[in-house]
């Protein structure tokens, strides 16, 4: 009995977001002018990279580009080989799917994590982080979506074990967004932007599914493809296993490395790769980039040396069967 009260209670549960000065926001509509669509554009594919898990990568080649044709029309699988206790698909975020959605709707699913069906939405999708978002800049990537070109996807339905699924209710449901003027300079504004692109989130190992926050930046979350297993790197200011040697014009230009106005993404074979959506993330400003940077020097300095890339080892079947062959 009380737990199937306990289930009622949090099915009512509705989230709630904030105005910068504290209120409820009871409504909310966006004004797509140019400027605001093109820094959506910026914000969904450069910094918040939106478009890394909702769209179709192509795997075969190094950093895993964008499949052209699949922009934001979603159904990339994130199962067991992210450590995910079941099979979540990245949703189809354009007009084709949300068409039906007011803007108030996908403003409490991006910042809040609820769908309009009152649904909670996998923390796969970094809504936690989204939760203290600029009002304007959620505003921005909803603009953004709407000009998306309509791409119809049939997306499997994603399959959580149910003692999962209460748990994502009882998450916490609240979005508190921030004006213009908070977080918009100095270190704030890279932390802000650190959140955004959800930096922390690979950087940073896990425990049943939570980050341990002992240790944040510091790398190694594990996670199996390509036949082997990729660990994220240290990226605290540790001198000998982290970025501590690294000058801010080190950090900018590695990324900028893989800007697609320069770099083609080379075809891979078997072996390494890499999940870190470089070609997404080198879109971004110098400024901002260094002002991530910046940031990243003031968190906690963490000596851990992590092994990018372990291949599988080989059975002796394998073996056998290589030689053979």
């Amino acid at each position: 009995m009380l737990l199937l009260i306990l289930i009622g209670l949090v099915n009512c549960v509705r989230p709630k977001v904030s105005q910068p000065n504290g209120k409820r926001l009871e409504t909310f509509q966006v004004q797509g002018t140019p400027a605001l669509v093109a820094h959506g554009e910026y914000l969904a594919n450069h910094v918040a990279a939106c478009m890394d898990c909702h769209s179709q990568r192509d795997w075969t080649r190094l950093t895993g580009p964008i499949v052209p044709g699949t922009l934001g029309a979603g159904g990339q699988e994130y199962g067991k080989n992210y450590g995910l206790p079941g099979r979540v698909y990245g949703r189809n975020l354009t007009p084709a799917a949300l068409k039906d959605w007011t803007d108030q709707e996908l403003l409490t699913a991006i910042t809040a994590g609820v769908t309009k069906s009152g649904k909670p939405l996998f923390p796969l999708m970094p809504y936690p982080n989204y939760h203290t978002m600029r009002q304007s800049d959620a505003a921005a990537i909803i603009a953004y979506l709407r000009t998306l070109p309509p791409l119809a996807n049939d997306i499997p339905n994603n399959r959580i074990p149910a003692p999962v699924r209460l748990g994502m209710r009882l998450m916490p449901h609240r979005a508190n967004l921030l004006s213009d003027s908070e977080a918009s300079l100095g270190v704030p504004y890279g932390q802000y932007l650190t959140r955004m692109a959800g930096c922390a989130d690979c950087h940073t190992n896990r425990t049943f599914g939570k980050l341990i926050k002992k240790s944040p930046f510091a790398g190694g979350m594990p996670v199996s493809m390509f036949g082997g297993t990729l660990r994220s790197a240290n990226i605290t200011p540790d001198s000998l296993t982290g970025i501590g040697r690294w000058t801010k014009a080190d950090f900018v230009d590695r990324f900028k490395a893989y800007d697609p106005t320069h770099f083609a993404a080379p075809v891979v074979g078997d072996g390494f790769n890499t999940v870190m959506p470089w070609t997404l993330y080198a879109g971004m400003t110098e400024a901002d980039l260094g002002a991530i940077y910046d940031y990243l020097r003031t968190v906690k300095s963490v000596r851990k040396r992590v092994v990018l890339f372990q291949p599988k080892e080989k059975s002796s079947h394998d073996s056998r069967a290589s030689k053979s062959s």
